[in-house]
Protein backbone atom coordinates (compact mmCIF):
# COMPACT_ATOMS: atom_id res chain seq x y z
CA UNK A 1 0.00 0.00 0.00
CA UNK A 2 1.47 3.35 -0.86
CA UNK A 3 1.09 6.60 1.62
CA UNK A 4 0.66 9.91 0.25
CA UNK A 5 1.43 11.58 3.86
CA UNK A 6 3.88 10.41 6.86
CA UNK A 7 0.74 10.86 8.63
CA UNK A 8 -1.37 8.49 6.83
CA UNK A 9 1.48 5.75 7.10
CA UNK A 10 1.68 6.27 10.72
CA UNK A 11 -1.89 5.92 11.41
CA UNK A 12 -1.87 2.75 9.52
CA UNK A 13 1.13 1.18 11.68
CA UNK A 14 0.53 2.81 15.37
CA UNK A 15 -1.43 0.00 16.42
CA UNK A 16 1.01 -2.63 15.45
CA UNK A 17 3.20 -4.63 17.72
CA UNK A 18 6.97 -3.33 17.55
CA UNK A 19 7.55 -7.07 15.72
CA UNK A 20 5.62 -5.98 13.19
CA UNK A 21 7.08 -2.93 12.63
CA UNK A 22 10.49 -4.11 12.48
CA UNK A 23 9.60 -6.73 10.09
CA UNK A 24 7.93 -5.11 7.69
CA UNK A 25 11.18 -1.89 7.25
CA UNK A 26 13.62 -4.63 6.86
CA UNK A 27 10.99 -6.00 4.07
CA UNK A 28 11.15 -2.60 2.43
CA UNK A 29 15.07 -2.29 3.02
CA UNK A 30 15.99 -5.65 1.38
CA UNK A 31 13.26 -4.91 -1.68
CA UNK A 32 15.06 -1.04 -2.25
CA UNK A 33 18.56 -2.83 -2.29
CA UNK A 34 17.57 -5.97 -5.00
CA UNK A 35 15.07 -4.13 -6.89
CA UNK A 36 16.02 -1.14 -9.08
CA UNK A 37 12.66 -0.07 -9.79
CA UNK A 38 11.18 0.31 -6.03
CA UNK A 39 9.41 3.35 -5.41
CA UNK A 40 12.15 5.24 -3.37
CA UNK A 41 9.94 7.99 -2.94
CA UNK A 42 6.85 5.89 -1.11
CA UNK A 43 8.77 3.80 0.24
CA UNK A 44 10.59 6.98 2.32
CA UNK A 45 7.21 8.06 3.78
CA UNK A 46 6.17 4.59 4.91
CA UNK A 47 9.67 4.31 6.19
CA UNK A 48 9.04 7.51 8.68
CA UNK A 49 5.90 6.67 9.22
CA UNK A 50 6.87 3.19 10.32
CA UNK A 51 10.28 5.02 12.14
CA UNK A 52 7.15 7.27 14.34
CA UNK A 53 5.16 4.42 15.17
CA UNK A 54 8.02 2.45 16.42
CA UNK A 55 9.66 5.57 18.53
CA UNK A 56 6.12 5.75 20.43
CA UNK A 57 5.97 2.30 21.45
CA UNK A 58 9.77 2.50 22.22
CA UNK A 59 9.20 5.30 24.75
CA UNK A 60 5.95 3.64 26.18
CA UNK A 61 8.03 0.56 27.05
CA UNK A 62 10.36 2.95 28.67
CA UNK A 63 10.06 3.97 32.52
CA UNK A 64 8.96 7.40 32.51
CA UNK A 65 11.32 8.88 34.61
CA UNK A 66 14.87 8.98 33.19
CA UNK A 67 17.59 10.48 36.32
CA UNK A 68 19.48 13.35 34.65
CA UNK A 69 21.82 12.74 36.85
CA UNK A 70 23.78 9.66 38.19
CA UNK A 71 25.62 9.55 41.84
CA UNK A 72 29.55 8.27 42.09
CA UNK A 73 30.57 6.59 45.04
CA UNK A 74 31.36 9.04 47.16
CA UNK A 75 27.38 10.36 46.82
CA UNK A 76 28.22 13.53 44.51
CA UNK A 77 26.31 13.77 41.55
CA UNK A 78 27.88 14.32 38.28
CA UNK A 79 25.75 14.71 34.67
CA UNK A 80 24.37 12.12 32.82
CA UNK A 81 26.47 11.27 29.59
CA UNK A 82 24.12 12.61 26.81
CA UNK A 83 26.01 11.46 23.44
CA UNK A 84 24.97 7.83 25.13
CA UNK A 85 21.02 8.65 25.25
CA UNK A 86 19.33 6.74 23.06
CA UNK A 87 17.41 10.24 22.09
CA UNK A 88 21.31 11.44 20.85
CA UNK A 89 21.62 7.68 19.35
CA UNK A 90 18.55 8.19 17.25
CA UNK A 91 19.26 12.02 16.60
CA UNK A 92 22.66 11.58 15.39
CA UNK A 93 21.67 9.29 12.65
CA UNK A 94 18.57 10.82 11.53
CA UNK A 95 20.85 14.01 10.63
CA UNK A 96 23.07 12.07 8.93
CA UNK A 97 20.12 10.32 6.46
CA UNK A 98 18.44 14.53 6.44
CA UNK A 99 15.53 13.41 8.18
CA UNK A 100 13.55 15.24 10.56
CA UNK A 101 14.11 15.35 14.30
CA UNK A 102 11.64 15.23 16.94
CA UNK A 103 11.94 18.26 19.65
CA UNK A 104 13.71 16.19 22.33
CA UNK A 105 16.27 15.09 19.41
CA UNK A 106 17.61 18.19 18.73
CA UNK A 107 17.63 19.44 22.30
CA UNK A 108 20.18 16.67 23.04
CA UNK A 109 22.11 16.86 19.59
CA UNK A 110 22.36 20.58 19.99
CA UNK A 111 23.52 19.99 23.80
CA UNK A 112 26.46 17.03 23.01
CA UNK A 113 27.57 18.87 20.17
CA UNK A 114 27.87 22.33 21.42
CA UNK A 115 29.77 20.65 24.64
CA UNK A 116 31.90 18.57 22.21
CA UNK A 117 33.24 21.73 20.26
CA UNK A 118 33.97 23.84 23.25
CA UNK A 119 36.75 22.58 24.00
CA UNK A 120 37.35 20.29 20.79
CA UNK A 121 40.41 18.69 19.28
CA UNK A 122 38.66 18.12 15.98
CA UNK A 123 38.98 21.71 15.37
CA UNK A 124 39.53 21.30 11.45
CA UNK A 125 35.75 20.19 11.13
CA UNK A 126 32.94 22.89 10.64
CA UNK A 127 30.42 23.30 12.92
CA UNK A 128 27.71 20.53 10.67
CA UNK A 129 30.73 17.77 12.47
CA UNK A 130 28.81 15.99 15.15
CA UNK A 131 30.32 13.43 17.60
CA UNK A 132 29.32 9.48 16.84
CA UNK A 133 27.47 8.44 19.94
CA UNK A 134 28.71 5.93 22.94
CA UNK A 135 27.05 3.05 21.93
CA UNK A 136 28.05 2.96 18.40
CA UNK A 137 32.08 4.36 19.42
CA UNK A 138 31.83 1.41 21.51
CA UNK A 139 30.87 -0.57 18.99
CA UNK A 140 33.75 0.17 16.88
CA UNK A 141 36.51 -0.12 18.99
CA UNK A 142 35.11 -3.82 20.24
CA UNK A 143 34.77 -4.87 16.59
CA UNK A 144 38.12 -3.51 15.79
CA UNK A 145 39.45 -5.41 18.93
CA UNK A 146 37.81 -8.97 18.40
CA UNK A 147 38.90 -9.08 15.03
CA UNK A 148 42.40 -9.46 16.18
CA UNK A 149 45.90 -7.49 15.94
CA UNK A 150 47.50 -5.57 17.98
CA UNK A 151 44.81 -3.49 18.64
CA UNK A 152 42.83 -6.34 20.62
CA UNK A 153 46.38 -6.84 23.12
CA UNK A 154 47.84 -3.30 23.09
CA UNK A 155 46.07 -0.98 26.22
CA UNK A 156 43.63 1.34 25.67
CA UNK A 157 43.38 5.24 27.06
CA UNK A 158 41.56 8.24 26.28
CA UNK A 159 43.34 10.82 27.40
CA UNK A 160 44.10 14.28 26.13
CA UNK A 161 46.74 14.92 23.29
CA UNK A 162 49.82 16.22 24.17
CA UNK A 163 49.28 15.79 27.69
CA UNK A 164 52.05 13.26 29.53
CA UNK A 165 50.62 10.13 31.31
CA UNK A 166 52.70 8.39 33.92
CA UNK A 167 52.40 4.61 33.32
CA UNK A 168 54.38 1.98 36.04
CA UNK A 169 56.48 -0.40 34.90
CA UNK A 170 57.48 -3.53 36.83
CA UNK A 171 58.95 -2.92 40.70
CA UNK A 172 60.79 -4.90 43.08
CA UNK A 173 59.12 -7.65 44.83
CA UNK A 174 57.69 -7.33 48.62
CA UNK A 175 60.46 -8.44 51.06
CA UNK A 176 59.78 -10.64 54.42
CA UNK A 177 59.47 -8.31 57.15
CA UNK A 178 61.11 -8.78 60.38
CA UNK A 179 58.85 -7.95 63.72
CA UNK A 180 59.67 -4.64 64.88
CA UNK A 181 62.18 -3.34 61.84
CA UNK A 182 62.08 -0.73 59.50
CA UNK A 183 60.99 -0.99 56.48
CA UNK A 184 62.96 0.93 53.43
CA UNK A 185 60.25 2.84 51.34
CA UNK A 186 60.35 2.23 47.53
CA UNK A 187 59.30 4.98 44.87
CA UNK A 188 57.42 3.67 42.41
CA UNK A 189 58.63 3.35 38.79
CA UNK A 190 57.01 5.39 36.50
CA UNK A 191 57.20 5.97 32.65
CA UNK A 192 55.60 9.05 30.98
CA UNK A 193 53.98 8.73 27.43
CA UNK A 194 52.54 11.74 25.55
CA UNK A 195 50.01 10.64 22.62
CA UNK A 196 50.11 13.22 19.69
CA UNK A 197 46.97 14.54 18.22
CA UNK A 198 47.01 12.93 15.07
CA UNK A 199 44.07 12.92 12.35
CA UNK A 200 42.45 9.89 10.52
CA UNK A 201 40.08 10.90 7.71
CA UNK A 202 37.64 9.08 5.79
CA UNK A 203 35.08 10.00 2.81
CA UNK A 204 32.32 7.55 1.94
CA UNK A 205 30.12 8.61 -0.82
CA UNK A 206 26.72 6.62 -0.43
CA UNK A 207 23.94 6.67 -2.24
CA UNK A 208 20.77 8.92 -1.49
CA UNK A 209 19.02 5.61 -0.95
CA UNK A 210 20.48 5.46 2.83
CA UNK A 211 17.62 7.81 3.86
CA UNK A 212 15.08 5.14 3.96
CA UNK A 213 17.03 3.22 6.15
CA UNK A 214 16.18 2.93 9.60
CA UNK A 215 18.05 3.88 12.03
CA UNK A 216 19.53 0.84 12.98
CA UNK A 217 20.73 -0.90 9.45
CA UNK A 218 22.43 2.71 9.32
CA UNK A 219 23.90 2.33 12.03
CA UNK A 220 25.07 -1.66 11.53
CA UNK A 221 26.61 -0.27 8.25
CA UNK A 222 28.49 2.95 9.59
CA UNK A 223 29.65 0.50 12.26
CA UNK A 224 31.06 -2.07 9.66
CA UNK A 225 32.58 0.67 7.48
CA UNK A 226 34.51 2.58 10.10
CA UNK A 227 35.92 0.01 11.44
CA UNK A 228 37.45 -1.22 8.12
CA UNK A 229 38.41 2.31 7.41
CA UNK A 230 39.39 4.29 10.68
CA UNK A 231 40.27 1.63 12.92
CA UNK A 232 41.53 -0.13 10.13
CA UNK A 233 44.19 2.61 9.27
CA UNK A 234 45.15 2.98 13.14
CA UNK A 235 45.88 -0.68 13.23
CA UNK A 236 48.30 -0.48 10.26
CA UNK A 237 50.05 2.18 12.16
CA UNK A 238 50.26 0.65 15.44
CA UNK A 239 52.88 -2.28 13.14
CA UNK A 240 54.93 0.07 11.10
CA UNK A 241 53.75 4.08 11.72
CA UNK A 242 56.78 6.38 11.15
CA UNK A 243 54.97 8.35 14.17
CA UNK A 244 55.15 11.77 11.75
CA UNK A 245 51.76 12.81 11.72
CA UNK A 246 50.73 9.39 12.17
CA UNK A 247 50.70 6.46 15.03
CA UNK A 248 54.38 5.02 16.47
CA UNK A 249 54.65 1.70 15.16
CA UNK A 250 55.94 -1.16 17.50
CA UNK A 251 57.94 -2.68 14.63
CA UNK A 252 59.44 0.91 13.43
CA UNK A 253 59.35 2.93 16.85
CA UNK A 254 61.53 1.07 18.68
CA UNK A 255 65.46 0.97 18.13
CA UNK A 256 66.63 -2.93 17.65
CA UNK A 257 69.98 -4.10 18.05
CA UNK A 258 71.16 -7.57 17.87
CA UNK A 259 74.94 -7.16 19.57
CA UNK A 260 75.41 -6.11 22.97
CA UNK A 261 74.48 -5.93 26.59
CA UNK A 262 71.19 -4.33 25.44
CA UNK A 263 70.52 -6.52 22.97
CA UNK A 264 66.98 -6.77 21.71
CA UNK A 265 66.70 -8.48 18.13
CA UNK A 266 67.34 -11.98 16.93
CA UNK A 267 68.15 -11.87 13.20
CA UNK A 268 68.42 -15.09 10.73
CA UNK A 269 70.04 -15.66 7.79
CA UNK A 270 68.08 -14.72 4.42
CA UNK A 271 68.69 -18.32 3.25
CA UNK A 272 68.26 -20.10 6.76
CA UNK A 273 65.36 -21.13 8.28
CA UNK A 274 64.05 -20.10 12.21
CA UNK A 275 65.18 -22.93 14.91
CA UNK A 276 64.24 -23.92 18.16
CA UNK A 277 66.67 -21.90 19.55
CA UNK A 278 65.88 -18.57 18.48
CA UNK A 279 62.78 -18.94 19.92
CA UNK A 280 64.71 -20.02 23.55
CA UNK A 281 67.06 -17.00 23.12
CA UNK A 282 64.07 -14.50 22.54
CA UNK A 283 62.09 -15.46 25.68
CA UNK A 284 65.76 -15.14 27.55
CA UNK A 285 66.12 -11.92 26.26
CA UNK A 286 63.15 -10.38 27.43
CA UNK A 287 63.62 -7.92 30.67
CA UNK A 288 62.29 -9.39 33.85
CA UNK A 289 58.83 -8.70 35.19
CA UNK A 290 57.55 -8.77 31.25
CA UNK A 291 56.85 -12.25 30.42
CA UNK A 292 53.65 -12.45 32.30
CA UNK A 293 51.11 -11.71 29.97
CA UNK A 294 53.70 -11.45 26.66
CA UNK A 295 52.77 -12.89 23.43
CA UNK A 296 54.04 -13.65 20.22
CA UNK A 297 53.06 -11.53 17.14
CA UNK A 298 53.27 -12.44 13.21
CA UNK A 299 51.08 -12.83 10.27
CA UNK A 300 49.83 -15.42 9.07
CA UNK A 301 52.77 -16.29 6.45
CA UNK A 302 55.00 -16.52 9.08
CA UNK A 303 53.06 -18.42 11.14
CA UNK A 304 52.69 -21.24 8.47
CA UNK A 305 55.67 -20.83 7.01
CA UNK A 306 58.28 -19.95 9.84
CA UNK A 307 57.39 -21.09 12.63
CA UNK A 308 55.03 -23.95 12.54
CA UNK A 309 57.50 -26.70 11.65
CA UNK A 310 59.81 -25.88 14.45
CA UNK A 311 60.37 -28.42 16.68
CA UNK A 312 62.00 -29.27 19.92
CA UNK A 313 65.41 -31.81 20.44
CA UNK A 314 62.51 -34.64 20.91
CA UNK A 315 60.63 -33.57 18.27
CA UNK A 316 58.17 -31.84 19.80
CA UNK A 317 56.33 -29.35 17.69
CA UNK A 318 56.87 -25.64 19.42
CA UNK A 319 53.61 -24.29 17.86
CA UNK A 320 50.39 -25.88 19.11
CA UNK A 321 47.28 -25.25 17.69
CA UNK A 322 44.00 -24.08 19.56
CA UNK A 323 41.73 -26.60 18.39
CA UNK A 324 39.37 -26.04 21.15
CA UNK A 325 38.52 -22.52 20.01
CA UNK A 326 39.95 -22.50 16.42
CA UNK A 327 41.86 -18.99 16.89
CA UNK A 328 45.89 -18.91 17.10
CA UNK A 329 47.40 -21.16 18.99
CA UNK A 330 50.40 -21.12 21.89
CA UNK A 331 54.58 -20.59 20.92
CA UNK A 332 56.08 -22.49 24.49
CA UNK A 333 53.23 -21.84 26.78
CA UNK A 334 53.21 -18.33 25.42
CA UNK A 335 49.97 -17.22 23.08
CA UNK A 336 50.13 -16.39 19.67
CA UNK A 337 48.29 -12.84 17.93
CA UNK A 338 47.74 -12.97 14.39
CA UNK A 339 48.22 -9.57 13.05
CA UNK A 340 47.94 -8.95 9.20
CA UNK A 341 50.05 -5.91 8.91
CA UNK A 342 53.22 -7.56 10.63
CA UNK A 343 55.85 -7.86 8.12
CA UNK A 344 56.49 -11.41 6.54
CA UNK A 345 59.55 -13.33 8.15
CA UNK A 346 59.16 -10.90 11.23
CA UNK A 347 58.07 -11.79 15.00
CA UNK A 348 57.83 -9.49 17.94
CA UNK A 349 57.33 -11.20 21.50
CA UNK A 350 56.71 -8.98 24.30
CA UNK A 351 53.92 -7.61 27.06
CA UNK A 352 51.82 -5.35 24.77
CA UNK A 353 50.06 -4.18 28.41
CA UNK A 354 53.36 -1.53 27.53
CA UNK A 355 52.09 -0.53 24.22
CA UNK A 356 49.41 2.16 23.70
CA UNK A 357 46.99 3.72 21.53
CA UNK A 358 44.54 6.60 22.40
CA UNK A 359 41.42 8.12 20.67
CA UNK A 360 40.76 11.09 23.22
CA UNK A 361 37.91 12.53 21.64
CA UNK A 362 36.10 9.65 19.93
CA UNK A 363 34.90 9.90 16.16
CA UNK A 364 33.26 13.00 14.44
CA UNK A 365 31.13 12.69 11.73
CA UNK A 366 30.35 15.23 9.13
CA UNK A 367 27.65 14.99 5.74
CA UNK A 368 27.57 17.09 2.63
CA UNK A 369 24.88 16.20 -0.09
CA UNK A 370 26.71 19.17 -2.37
CA UNK A 371 30.09 17.84 -3.35
CA UNK A 372 28.03 14.77 -5.00
CA UNK A 373 24.87 16.65 -6.69
CA UNK A 374 25.54 15.35 -9.95
CA UNK A 375 26.08 11.97 -9.32
CA UNK A 376 22.96 11.19 -6.51
CA UNK A 377 25.29 10.51 -3.72
CA UNK A 378 25.81 12.09 -0.18
CA UNK A 379 29.66 12.24 1.72
CA UNK A 380 30.26 11.09 4.86
CA UNK A 381 33.52 12.22 6.43
CA UNK A 382 34.58 10.67 9.12
CA UNK A 383 37.64 11.82 11.21
CA UNK A 384 39.21 10.45 14.32
CA UNK A 385 42.11 11.86 16.57
CA UNK A 386 44.27 9.22 17.50
CA UNK A 387 48.21 7.89 18.46
CA UNK A 388 49.68 4.75 19.02
CA UNK A 389 53.16 4.45 20.79
CA UNK A 390 55.21 1.78 22.53
CA UNK A 391 55.76 2.72 26.12
CA UNK A 392 58.35 0.93 27.51
CA UNK A 393 60.49 -0.10 24.81
CA UNK A 394 62.38 -3.04 27.06
CA UNK A 395 59.41 -4.80 26.85
CA UNK A 396 59.64 -5.71 23.46
CA UNK A 397 62.08 -8.41 21.64
CA UNK A 398 61.94 -8.86 17.85
CA UNK A 399 63.14 -11.97 15.57
CA UNK A 400 63.41 -11.57 11.80
CA UNK A 401 65.15 -12.57 8.46
CA UNK A 402 67.75 -10.85 7.03
CA UNK A 403 66.33 -9.00 3.54
CA UNK A 404 68.09 -11.43 0.45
Amino acid sequence: MAFETILAAYNAFKGAPIATLEARAQAINADIAANPNADIQAYTIELEGIERALEEKRSANTPAQVPEVARTAAGTEKPEDAAATPEYRSAFYKHLQGRELTEAERTVFAQVNAEKRAGDAFNTLTNAAAVIPTQTLNEIISKARKQGGIMGIARAFSVPANVSVPVATPGNAAQWHVEGQAVATEQASTVPVVFGANEIMKVLSISAATRTMSVAAFESYLVDELTASVMATLGKGMVDGTGSGQATGVVSGITWTTTGDDANAIEVAANADLGFADILKAIAMLKRGYSNGAKFVMNNATLYQDVYGIHDQVQRPVYLADLVNGGPGRILGFDVVVDDFMPDHSIVFGNFGYYGYNLPSGIALDVSRESSFKSGLIDYRALAIADAKPIVAEAFVKISKASE
